[in-house]
């Protein structure tokens, strides 16, 4: 089911409602975060890739229909929600699958996490700088990771956070400061080891 670029298919999608120059401007905006909010829920850029165009086909479908609750400002929550959801589903069926092969050894998207994946894209940021950061956000505990992902790249409020993880508001405001203080302890330790130079 994976596409070279979901994007792409996505914005091919003919007669989406609304027109379909302002779907593919609101995709262009929004689909970036999107995609790393994604991959930040699953274990390979494939697996993101998608989860986020399933979620977007759900979208479609439930505008086309009639059935989807809520204008444009709607549709970013929602999406975020069924990538959520999406993501838990496709992992579950992953672990089933694996467990009835009884595979041993390296497993093949652990080696595709650790490649590099740019998650941070300024100019001004060396790549051994952006790999530092994108590690240690990926050591923080999910639930942490997740909420940091929504509120800095996703630029949703805490609101809105709490609405598509199921969360109080107040809850994800403090995974959003535990996740930070523990990112920034752990960039200050690999600063004072060397490893890393900011």
């Amino acid at each position: 089911m994976h596409e070279d670029n979901p994007m792409q298919t996505i914005n091919a999608m003919p007669s989406a409602s609304p027109a379909t120059s302002e779907w593919r401007e609101w995709l262009e905006t929004h689909g970036p975060r999107l995609l790393l909010f994604a991959r930040q829920q699953t274990r390979s850029q494939e697996d993101a890739e998608d989860v986020l165009q399933d979620a977007i086909v759900k979208l479609v479908e439930k505008i086309r229909s009639e059935e989807f609750v809520g204008g444009e400002d709607a549709w970013q929550p929602y999406l975020y929600t069924t990538i959520r959801r999406l993501a838990i589903d496709l992992s579950r069926r992953d672990d089933r699958r694996r467990r009835r092969e009884d595979i041993v050894g390296t497993d093949e998207e652990a080696i595709h996490t650790e490649a590099f994946d740019p998650w941070f894209d300024s100019e001004s940021s060396d790549d051994e700088t952006r790999s530092q950061l994108e590690s240690k956000l990926r050591e923080l505990p999910p639930k942490f990771a997740e909420v940091i992902l929504m509120k800095i790249w996703g630029e949703r409020t805490f609101a809105e956070i709490g609405e598509a993880l199921g969360i109080s508001q107040n809850t994800a405001a403090s995974r959003y400061r535990y996740g930070l203080e523990a990112l920034k302890k752990s960039l200050v330790g690999a600063r004072r080891r060397g490893d890393l130079s900011i």
